[in-house]
């Protein structure tokens, strides 16, 4: 069976939902030594800006947070971050796996059974942090002054672990030094089930998604509704509740966290109705599609067009986990997975490790452009697996397209040889333009064709062969306009003579050298000496 027979009849539920949301909290007035100095001088109104100021906010907010976790009988974990080598993955002195938020989940899951929300547990950590160091100075006078430089440091920060009726579990993290730099960490999917249980739709869970639902346009609905608006409602809420280095008082000055998006997941999840067959569907399509993280791959599933300059790792990696294998391809600094489920689902996710990888400014207002865009990453990576492994074509078709034939109208049909350098060239830049919503042009597609063919080609040789791919049911223009659209006919032949090329040619070709597999390039051997034993019975000379 084909991707498409498996997608297109054993699908019981396909969603579209955020998944992991992790954000940083930064002070745009807090970012250089002269705004502390301000700070100090201007705002608290203090008449030289020692670092002991610093200390002594500090030291104020360390002991909120205790006082906090006293009066509310929250137990505080101190995250040592060492291993015990006689338990792999588990830490030292301790009964906690090493992941933190591992070690908060049994809290986590007693805290949701009350269905109230409330802080779960306190982590303390070391972590190097980007925090400001003062120095001492003197004037000419002799007067003393203080400078601030952002330095790297080992500080102490402080894991706030909640549960949240709204949002599910979550996490906010504030360093103890200043300028207090913090994150935030959600999930989509867990804020959606919330949701869904509050509006009454029933569900069945599937490990970080959804396995059924009665009514999947309404859960969908629910999954597009997380947005920016929802995230700062949610830390507002946490904001009147927790202790803070930062006052009302600084508030109002402008001296406030910003929020901005450090990685965001988005999924898409595809449940099939007979989960027996997974396994053996997604082996196939693993294999199928181990190329996917070449750079001109890349190019169509972010639809960001790849230079010569454009800096990050272009590549595909197969990786086992608990559950199985995950294929990750690499786009800058972000990436785009998909592995199976649960054994029983599809799960494609688009990691967006920096915004401006996929055009987006990193401020949390952004978040509804950054999801569009990511969503239609993994639609095009679905496309993509759908057109790849749906490329079989009958011998008359390629017989039609290989030979000079003659259109229905009588209009003679150029030939487009498999192997042609000139062809080869053409047909790859028909992969690279199979999702152009925009369609195709003279100007787009011979720019293209150019790169891929090495060598000067033509605006006229352009023409002559938008012609002939037109002739052949390859291309169809647009009425009225000099544009130009794939036909299914046209997507098949690209692909095919791309993939019979790169992955079965030119290995083959290149087979007697020492990359080759031993016995790939010993059965080629062998079929050599065959060859020269049967020339050398028949007596035939060798081609001068």
């Amino acid at each position: 069976m084909t991707v498409n027979d498996v997608l297109d009849g054993r699908k019981l539920l396909e969603i579209d939902c955020v998944d992991r949301v992790y954000l940083t909290l930064s002070v745009p007035n807090l970012m250089v030594g002269g705004q502390v100095v301000g700070f100090l001088t201007g705002h608290e109104g203090q008449p030289i800006p020692s670092p002991a100021l610093l200390e002594r906010r500090g030291q104020t907010f360390r002991r909120a947070v205790e006082s906090f976790a006293r009066s509310n009988n929250i137990p505080v974990i101190t995250f040592t971050g060492k291993r015990d080598k006689s338990r792999p993955g588990v830490l030292a002195d301790s009964p906690w796996p090493e992941r933190k938020i591992d070690q908060v989940m049994p809290l986590i899951r007693k805290a949701a059974a009350t269905g109230r929300s409330q802080v779960v547990a306190i982590g303390v950590a070391q972590e190097y942090q980007r925090v400001f160091t003062g120095s001492k100075s003197e004037t000419g006078t002799g007067a003393v002054w203080f400078t601030y430089q952002r330095t790297e440091r080992r500080v102490t920060c402080y894991y706030f672990y909640l549960w949240d009726a709204d949002i599910g579990p979550a996490f906010i993290k504030i360093c103890a030094y200043f300028p207090y730099p913090g994150k935030i960490w959600l999930n989509g999917h867990e804020w959606a089930k919330r949701q869904a249980t509050k509006a009454g739709i029933g569900f069945r869970d599937l490990s970080n998604g959804f396995a059924a639902t009665d009514d999947p346009a309404a859960l969908q609905a629910i999954c597009d509704r997380l947005g920016p608006a929802t995230i700062k409602v949610f830390t507002e809420r946490w904001w009147a509740r927790l202790p803070l280095p930062f006052t009302p008082t600084d508030r109002a000055a402008g001296y406030w966290w910003d929020i901005s998006m450090r990685q965001i997941e988005v999924a898409k999840t595809i449940v099939f109705t007979a989960p027996r067959h997974a396994r053996a569907f997604f082996e196939a399509l693993t294999a199928d599609n181990l190329d996917i993280g070449r750079p001109d791959n890349m190019e169509i599933i972010f639809n960001r067009q790849i230079r010569a300059n454009t800096h990050g790792v272009f590549r595909t990696a197969v990786d086992r986990d608990n559950d199985g294998v995950v294929v990750n391809a690499f786009y800058r600094h972000s990436r785009i997975k998909y592995y199976l489920k649960d054994r029983r689902a599809l799960r494609i996710e688009t990691v967006v490790n920096d915004t401006y990888d996929v055009g987006v400014l990193r401020r949390l207002e952004h978040l509804d452009e950054l999801i569009a865009k990511a969503r239609d990453v993994n639609r095009r990576l679905l496309d993509t697996i759908r057109v790849g492994q749906d490329c079989v074509l009958a011998s008359p078709a390629i017989e039609r397209v290989a030979q000079p034939t003659l259109t229905e109208d009588g209009r003679r049909a150029p030939a487009l040889r498999f192997g042609d350098p000139r062809v080869m060239a053409l047909t790859g830049a028909l992969c690279l333009n199979l999702f152009a919503v925009t369609g195709i042009t003279n100007k787009s597609l011979r720019a293209l064709t150019t790169r891929l063919l090495g060598t000067p080609y033509t605006t006229s040789q352009m023409t002559y062969d938008l012609r002939r791919l037109r002739l052949n049911g390859l291309l169809r223009r647009v009425e009225h306009t000099h544009t130009y659209l794939l036909t299914p006919d046209g997507q098949r032949l690209a692909i095919f003579y791309t993939k019979l090329h790169d992955r079965l040619l030119r290995p083959l070709m290149a087979a007697d050298q020492p990359q080759a597999p031993p016995a790939l390039r010993h059965a080629l051997t062998t079929i050599d000496q065959h060859v020269e034993d049967y020339i050398t019975r028949a007596r035939l000379k060798t081609a001068a």
